[in-house]
């Protein structure tokens, strides 16, 4: 058989094959996008969060795409044992390459699905105090008190303990004020709790509470403690802090430095 005819035949053979396989594969890309398309409407009418909804059309249109080429490769004519086989060696050396990536992956997969916090959140975790700005696959964006930005993986966070302060829609702050012993206990009482009473930051519920919690060295410690909203938790503690000083020294309640007495003996 001459080479002509080696060429004809192999035409005839797998020709149809190849063409039907490159229609099954332009057809089957096509239908991925649209069907990625459809999930994404159907999770956008549901009101699924926007992280979730970007991975489940992204994993769907990867399995579409999956399923399209092997298709067209079984079309060709191509075994799927060896094909699978082929495929899952090379998952192997990748996964083995990637293992910090896949960790990532995984963390990003656990975030999305028990939610421990959601972008515009305040958190604490993996070393890390900011708010989040974007949750991806393999990391999460925040920014710092400062305006830092920091990329944290996602394994970490998902591996760490994570304190939310945004979950919540009220804090709790608890402030401690030193005065000197020949203070009034019932006046520094009376004068905390008139400024408490005063803020439009603290709320009325819970009642705050206002108490003498040790006697020190050199001062009598009081106990302030509060509610306010979670987004007034800074801005409260300062305003307090600042009207307490205020309103001491209005009334003539003194505030003492740490002081000891000394007495000398002659001998």
């Amino acid at each position: 058989m001459d080479s002509t005819d080696f060429f004809t035949q192999l035409l005839t053979e797998y020709g149809p094959r190849v063409v039907l396989a490159l229609v099954i594969l332009v057809v089957g890309l096509i239908a991925a996008r649209l069907i990625a398309r459809i999930v994404s409407r159907l999770l956008e009418r549901r009101a699924v969060e926007a992280g979730v909804r970007s991975f489940t059309v992204s994993l769907v249109r990867f399995t579409v795409q999956i399923v399209v080429i092997l298709s067209a490769a079984s079309t060709v004519g191509i075994a799927m044992t060896s094909f699978v086989a082929i495929v899952g060696a090379a998952g192997l050396a990748i996964a083995l390459a990637f293992q910090g990536s896949l960790s990532n992956f995984a963390g990003g997969l656990l975030i999305l699905v028990f939610k421990p916090f959601s972008v515009g959140q305040f958190i604490d975790a993996g070393g890390v105090m900011g708010t989040v700005r974007e949750i991806q696959m393999l990391y999460t964006i925040m920014d710092t008190f400062d305006n830092k930005r920091v990329v944290v993986p996602n394994g970490s966070l998902a591996n760490s303990v994570v304190t939310n302060f945004s979950v919540n829609t009220t804090r709790r702050i608890d402030l401690n004020f030193g005065v000197s012993y020949e203070a009034s206990i019932d006046a520094v009482k009376e004068t905390l709790h008139e400024v408490l009473a005063g803020s439009e930051l603290v709320l009325k519920e819970p009642v705050p509470l206002v108490g003498v919690t040790e006697h020190g060295d050199s001062a009598v410690v009081f106990l302030c403690r509060f509610w306010v909203d979670a987004p007034n938790f800074m801005t409260a503690t300062l305003a307090i802090n600042e009207a307490v000083k205020k309103a001491f020294d209005a009334r003539g309640i003194s505030i003492p430095f740490p002081q000891r007495d000394v007495h000398l003996y002659q001998r």
